[in-house]
């Protein structure tokens, strides 16, 4: 079996791909119960390295914030082992490289009185063992060049998110959580076509004739909705750092019209009768502004998905696995556009909220593997030697 069907890696990119799902839902409900800030400081929770934070402190918000952080180390390790496992023996040296650095880190932060025991004993120890491993894993050639390079991108894609989620926190700056919130989207995609392209379902499908292909308008269709959908998430996450989910607090009017007024007597009302007490900053037009943006922007997805489905239905049929594939893409459109109406009608209830957050993210995977596929294996016949 060629070395990119291998079962458990495949596997393993599956079940790192659910972990970074249930990462953007922990951030999600971070977000909804507003716990951003609910632990002060990074990389520590407390002064305490996250993995030896006490769990009688883990309350409230705190609970919330701190599972993510833990759950985003879960993630960025399951990344690295998954770059590893795909670039093969030459990633050995650079897991040794790194842990010599980690360990020589540890052991500068032990002549430091600032440094807890616990955080030194954290770097020389991962340090230590990163080092040992490089030595007996992995021994293997790459999976293939292309994949090799998409699970380096991966690790630098954590490493960045990573960053950025403690930036967001240290410089108290809610701009940076959009940018933490989009590129989130961004990697779980990576994840999801990592994981799809390394199964023996994709081989099979690369080594078959494909009676149909898809014609490049399509295909060029696709990849424009995909990227709207894309824009589409940035503007949720944009609102939900900007505590601009209820500006526009009704549906389908906008604070009962067809378009909200922003004129500042008309903000004074708006704030005077608000609700929500979890908005801590008045609205104001900005707000309602981006809101409606995100409102506009639910009904260009919508459209642009149904013509994805129309148009794969005309040009290679209804039974064809691509115009199945857009079925079941139309359908999460169209539960999220009843989960974005129920978050409003609920007050944002955090549940609510953070499932409209997934449907996104998996609406999101599905555009962008459908791309994918009719980019690459129902594009042309296949070629000799050629493959992802």
């Amino acid at each position: 079996m060629p070395p990119v069907c291998q079962p458990w890696l495949h596997r393993f990119a599956v079940l790192t791909a659910l972990a970074t799902l249930a990462l953007i839902g922990i951030g999600g409900l971070v977000t909804s119960h507003g716990a951003g800030m609910a632990v002060p400081d990074w990389p520590n929770s407390y002064g305490y390295n996250m993995f030896t934070f006490p769990l009688s402190m883990w309350v409230g918000g705190i609970l919330y914030e701190h599972s993510h952080r833990l759950a985003g180390s879960v993630v960025g390790f399951m990344t690295l082992v998954l770059a590893l496992w795909l670039n093969g023996r030459p990633a050995a040296k650079w897991l040794r490289g790194g842990s010599l650095a980690v360990l020589a880190l540890g052991l500068l932060a032990s002549t430091s009185s600032n440094v807890k025991l616990d955080n030194v004993l954290f770097l020389v120890g991962t340090g230590v063992v990163g080092f040992g491993i490089s030595f007996v894993w992995p021994q293997h050639e790459p999976v293939s060049p292309r994949l090799a390079r998409f699970g380096l991108l991966a690790l630098v894609l954590v490493i960045v998110q990573g960053v950025l989620g403690g930036l967001r926190v240290t410089a108290l700056a809610d701009w940076l959580g959009i940018f933490h919130g989009t590129l989130a989207q961004c990697f779980l995609a990576l994840m999801c076509a990592i994981a799809m392209v390394t199964s023996s379902w994709w081989q099979g499908l690369k080594a078959k004739s494909q009676p149909m292909t898809v014609p490049a308008p399509v295909r060029n269709f696709l990849l424009v909705t995909t990227l709207l959908i894309l824009g589409q998430l940035a503007l949720g996450a944009s609102m939900r750092h900007q505590h601009a989910g209820l500006a526009v607090p009704d549906f389908p009017l906008a604070h009962g019209k067809g378009w909200p007024a922003t004129d500042a007597a008309s903000l004074v009302t708006y704030n005077r009768e608000r609700h929500d007490h979890r908005e801590f900053k008045a609205i104001t037009a900005g707000q309602i502004h981006l809101h409606m943006a995100h409102r506009i922007g639910a009904l260009v997805v919508f459209g642009h998905v149904l013509g994805c489905l129309l148009k794969l239905r005309r040009t290679v049929g209804v039974t064809h696995p691509l115009a199945k594939v857009a079925a079941g893409w139309f359908a999460l459109i169209c539960v999220q556009f009843g989960l974005g109406i129920w978050t409003v009608l609920s007050n944002k209830a955090a549940d609510i909220a953070t499932l409209h957050v997934l449907v996104g993210a998996a609406s999101l995977v599905t555009g962008a593997l459908l791309t994918l596929l009719a980019t690459t294996v129902f594009r042309a016949e296949p070629r000799a030697g050629a493959g992802l």
